[in-house]
């Protein structure tokens, strides 16, 4: 996959502590590249980061913050990368109605910091900004939100991420029009799954917590729709998207939308029904809605990740549960090695696409 092109790369990582960067770290790892990540420590007990060990197994591991500008500078320019992929962010929709400034400090001022820094380091030619399905603003239409559809936000999250894509869109336009400047796209993905998150306020760490402690599963808004997919699915696209902006150039210096297929979008009460069929335990019960508002429906129209990188999900919404599930069975029955384990799963998920996409 990729075409190789990874390999011997340097790849500046911000996010790498987290639920996708700890994925993103394995995976590139895997195809040859120097993993530089750089990331507020872990903020969750257990987490993948730490379980795995992933810090020795990548090139190296900085724990910092993107709103220190300075530090963040200093860091990039020593390790000199190819390639940035930005996943570093206040993630939490629920948690921005609490710490609105930190979220919008985090990821507008924070994404800016990192995108000046990287067009001041000359190695740079390519950057990977990972925002969210939620920039769009949400008419709650059955409809897939495409990429040049109105951005928005109800929520500080979701308004801080519209802001970033028009930000990274600004600066492009007005920083990156010369024929030697880095590359720069915006990657929007779906509710992401898979094993080693532990995050609060996320529907299926909540309801791996409570089989695990022998509870009942509460859920919110059990008729709620949301874009799941597996988190090898958007990663598999930010690391296609790289492979082309690092090919190809501006060419591909757009937004792309990665999401899943009509057929593998469920509810939040048949997403919770299917973790517990497959873990074998689990009972799911509706919890009181509070204030918070969330949004009741959200898909993605992922064409133009089909037609311009060749991208396709590669998963069923049944298979992505599973894998979860497996992940998480192997995790709390200490009987497997777990760093080992994820990188099964990675080999299956790149035969796979391999296999359905006739690559």
């Amino acid at each position: 996959m990729y075409n190789d092109v990874y390999r011997g790369k340097k790849v500046f990582l911000t996010g790498h502590t987290g639920f996708k960067g700890s994925w993103l770290s394995i995976w590139l790892t895997k195809l040859g590249a120097d993993v530089c990540g750089y990331s507020l420590e872990p903020n969750t007990n257990p987490s993948m980061f730490k379980e795995l060990n992933i810090k020795d197994k990548i090139y190296k591991s900085i724990y910092g913050d993107i709103i220190n500008a300075n530090k963040l500078e200093e860091e990039m320019l020593n390790f000199q990368p190819d390639i940035v992929f930005h996943l570093a962010a206040q993630p939490l929709v629920r948690l921005s109605y609490h710490e609105p400034v930190l979220t919008y400090l985090t990821n507008v001022i924070g994404t800016l910091h990192v995108i000046d820094v990287a067009n001041c380091c000359n190695s740079v030619k390519a950057f990977v900004n990972v925002t969210t399905d939620k920039c769009y603003e949400n008419k709650e239409v059955k409809r897939g939100y495409c990429e040049d559809d109105p951005l928005g936000g109800y929520d500080m999250y979701s308004s801080s991420k519209a802001c970033v894509e028009i930000m990274t869109s600004s600066f492009r336009r007005s920083f990156l029009q010369e024929d030697n400047a880095m590359a720069l796209a915006t990657a929007r993905a779906g509710n992401v799954i898979g094993g080693g998150d532990w995050a609060q306020d996320r529907l299926i760490p909540d309801c791996i917590r409570s089989i695990n402690q022998n509870i009942d599963i509460e859920i919110r808004n059990p008729a709620s729709i949301r874009p799941w997919q597996h988190v090898l699915e958007p990663l598999s696209g930010y690391l296609l998207l790289g492979q082309k902006l690092l090919e190809e150039g501006k060419k591909y210096a757009q937004s792309f939308n990665f999401g899943p297929k009509k057929e593998s979008v469920l509810n939040v009460a048949e997403v919770a029904q299917k973790v517990c069929e497959y873990y074998g335990k689990g009972e799911v019960v509706v919890h009181k809605k509070d204030d918070l508002h969330e949004a009741n429906l959200l898909m993605l129209n992922i064409e133009k990740a089909q037609e311009f990188l060749g991208w396709t999900p590669t998963l069923t919404i049944k298979e992505a549960i599973k894998n979860t599930v497996d992940w998480y069975k192997h995790f709390y029955q200490k009987d497997t090695d777990m760093y080992d384990f994820t990188l099964k799963q990675i080999k299956d998920y790149e035969e796979k696409f391999n296999e359905r996409n006739g690559t």
